[in-house]
C-alpha cells in the first residue's frame, strides 16, 4: 500500500497548544472523576500530564459542575476541554468558565441556531470539537442510508461536513472534528471520506473500544491505519481501564507509526524452543527499568543468539539470552557475557554508559 501524502490541514488553537498544520499529533484523555470533586480531578489530570497527556477533557453534565470546572481550568497543567451534551447554554457557560475547547454533538443541541449561539460565545475564546458518532445520526441521514443513497461512513462524513461548512460560513474556523464508531472499519472509512473534502483537524478515536486488551487492539488498528495515511491531528484511546493506560497506548501507537518518540522503545522476541532463559521476566524488568528515561533509545531483549546481536544489531543496547547466561551488546557489538543472575545489574551499568554518551552529544 502506498501511504497517502498528508493533506493540508487548518491549524486550530486549543489553549496553549495547536492542532493541525505540520504540528505533531497530540495525545488526549478524559477524566473519570466527578467534576465537582476538584481535588480528585486535578490529581488525575496531574498524573495524566506526568505520563504524557497533552490535552484533557472533563465532563460538564450539569450546571452544578461549572463551579468545579472553573477551578479545574485555573489549576490544571493542561488545556482543558469541556464535554457537553444536549445543553447549548451549558456549552456557552463552560466557555465563560475558561474551557479552551468544547466537545459537542450538534445533533443533540436542538438545532443549528443553538450551534451558532455556541460559536458566537466561543469565537476568539475556544475551539469547538464537532462530534459525529455512528449511533446518533439525524433522521434524514438515517433515511438516506436506508434508501441506499449513502452508506454509514459516508453519512457520518457528510454530516460532519455540513456542520463544519455551517460554522465556516458564519466566520467560525476554530473547528476540530471527530468521527467515531465502535466498529473499526466504519471509523476508518468515515475519516478517510471526510479528509477528502475538508481541511478541519481530525480527532481520532474508536468509541467504546473496550477493555485494556481488546480496546488497545482496536485502537491500534483503526488509528494506526489512518495515521499511516497522514490522517489525524490528535488522538484519544478510549479504554475501560485506568486513563493512564490510554496515554501509554497512544504513545506506542504514535511510536509504531514513526510519528513521535517517547523515550526508549523496547523490542523483545516472542520466545521459542531455542529460548533457555526466563525472557518474559527479564523483558518486563528491563521495560520497568527504562520507563522513566526520556531519551530515544532502542533496547532489545532477545531469547537467543539468533535474535540477539544479529537481528537486533541496530539496537542501542541489548541482551541475548543463553543457557543460564546472556550476552550484553551495545551498538550491535558484544561487550560482555554475563551469568543470568547478573544480567540486569550489568545491563543497568551499560545503560548508564549509553545514556552518558548520548547526553554528552
Amino acid at each position: 500500500m502506498i501511504l497517502m501524502e498528508k493533506m493540508s490541514v487548518r491549524k486550530v488553537r486549543v489553549g496553549s497548544v495547536y492542532l493541525g498544520g505540520d504540528l505533531p499529533v497530540l495525545i488526549q484523555s478524559m477524566t473519570n472523576t466527578k467534576t465537582s470533586d476538584v481535588k480528585a480531578t486535578l490529581e488525575q489530570i496531574n498524573h495524566l500530564a506526568e505520563v504524557g497527556c497533552e490535552i484533557i477533557r472533563v465532563a460538564v453534565p450539569q450546571e452544578e459542575d461549572l463551579k468545579g470546572f472553573r477551578e479545574i481550568v485555573k489549576q490544571a497543567p493542561l488545556p482543558v476541554v469541556a464535554d457537553i451534551h444536549f445543553n447549548y447554554l451549558l456549552a456557552i457557560k463552560a466557555v465563560e468558565a475558561g474551557a479552551v475547547k468544547v466537545r459537542i454533538n450538534p445533533g443533540n443541541l436542538g438545532g443549528l441556531d443553538k450551534l451558532l449561539e455556541v460559536a458566537k460565545a466561543a469565537k476568539g475564546q475556544a475551539a469547538i470539537r464537532v462530534g459525529v458518532n455512528a449511533g446518533s445520526l439525524p433522521k434524514n441521514y438515517l433515511e438516506s442510508i436506508n434508501a441506499g443513497h449513502l452508506n454509514l461512513p459516508e453519512a457520518m462524513a457528510y454530516l460532519a461536513k455540513d456542520y463544519v461548512d455551517f460554522l465556516y460560513d458564519h466566520d467560525f474556523f476554530d473547528v476540530v472534528v471527530s468521527l467515531k464508531a465502535s466498529d473499526v472499519l466504519t471509523t476508518v472509512s468515515a475519516n478517510r471520506k471526510f479528509r477528502t473534502f475538508s481541511e478541519a483537524p481530525l480527532h481520532l478515536g474508536i468509541t467504546e473500544a473496550g477493555t485494556a486488551f481488546s480496546g488497545t487492539v482496536k485502537s491500534a488498528v483503526g488509528m494506526g491505519t489512518l495515521l499511516l495515511e497522514g490522517i489525524g491531528e490528535t488522538i484519544r484511546v478510549s479504554l475501560t481501564a485506568d486513563p493512564n493506560n490510554e496515554i501509554k497506548v497512544a504513545q506506542e501507537i504514535l511510536k509504531a507509526c514513526g510519528l513521535r518518540r517517547f523515550g526508549p522503545t523496547v523490542i523483545s522476541c516472542p520466545t521459542c524452543g531455542r529460548t533457555k532463559i526466563d525472557l518474559y521476566t527479564l523483558a518486563k524488568k528491563v521495560e520497568k527499568m527504562v520507563e522513566s528515561i526520556k531519551e530515544d533509545l532502542v533496547i532489545a531483549v532477545m531469547g537467543c543468539a539468533v535474535n540477539g546481536p544479529g537481528e537486533a544489531k541496530n539496537a542501542d543496547l541489548g541482551i541475548a539470552g543463553g543457557k543460564g547466561e546472556g550476552l550484553i551488546f551495545v551498538g550491535g557489538e558484544v561487550v560482555e557475557k554475563v551469568r543470568e543472575s547478573d544480567l540486569l545489574t550489568r545491563f543497568e551499568f551499560y545503560l548508564q554508559k549509553v545514556l552518558e554518551r548520548r547526553r554528552e552529544n
